[in-house]
């Protein structure tokens, strides 16, 4: 046990840890999208292909769901080969959808994105208000605006494209100060150096998820295309 507390001692900060992983995986998705973007090629090759472009998503989301339900029985250095895979394939799938605005509107998209979710993870983090009732009705709004989109697709309703996409945007600003409230609380907890990485690991996944779905609901509201 003291050899235990003691490791867990010269631990950094969890929060340190979780907004280190975020950073370098937003940064992966970042270099990647940039990069396949400077090609048309890119755009055109996954029009003609789109089966590969949806394999690719369901592959993340398998990915996503996987560390998620598996990541405590999972080594360490696993947990962050498949969130850096993840980051990874998220910059390939997120190239034609910037494609298609101007790379002044997708900047300033971003720096929006950024502004906003410090906001809310500041309110998580200084705030003494028990956030975890509110984190049960986050979910469940989640899982109807994923049902809500589906629905969408066929549907293609303008007006119904637009309250998801505001809905959207309030959604992760509610999760990014739940998901910091948890992950905050969770620094209390006694943690060897692999639990301590992967409690990291997950945390940023969350993060990374927040940011990435506000900055997508908001480039349908700021973005301008070609």
């Amino acid at each position: 046990m003291e050899r235990s507390m003691e490791g867990t001692a010269h631990l950094p900060s969890l929060m340190t840890r979780v907004f280190s992983w975020m950073f370098a995986g937003l940064s992966l998705t970042a270099i990647i999208s940039f990069l396949l973007g400077t090609d048309e090629k890119v755009l055109y090759y996954f029009s003609a292909n789109p089966m590969v472009f949806y394999g690719l998503i369901i592959f993340e989301l398998v990915l996503v769901f996987f560390l998620s339900m598996r990541v405590h029985k999972l080594a360490a250095g696993t947990a962050t080969f498949i969130f850096f895979l993840y980051a990874a394939l998220n910059g390939v799938t997120l190239t034609p959808l910037l494609m298609m605005y101007t790379a002044t509107s997708v900047t300033a998209t971003f720096f929006v994105t950024a502004g906003m979710f410090g906001v809310f993870a500041f309110y998580g983090y200084v705030t003494k208000r028990d956030l975890s009732k509110l984190g049960n009705i986050l979910i469940m709004a989640l899982i109807g605006l994923l049902l809500a989109t589906v629905v969408n697709i066929f549907l293609a309703s303008s007006a119904l494209y637009w309250i998801i996409t505001y809905v959207g945007v309030l959604l992760f600003c509610g999760l990014t100060a739940f998901d910091i409230q948890k992950i905050k609380r969770m620094q209390t907890a006694q943690m060897d150096e692999s639990t301590h990485t992967k409690a990291a690991i997950m945390g940023a996944l969350a993060l990374y998820l927040d940011f990435i779905n506000m900055f997508l609901y908001l480039l349908r509201i700021l973005g301008s295309r070609d």
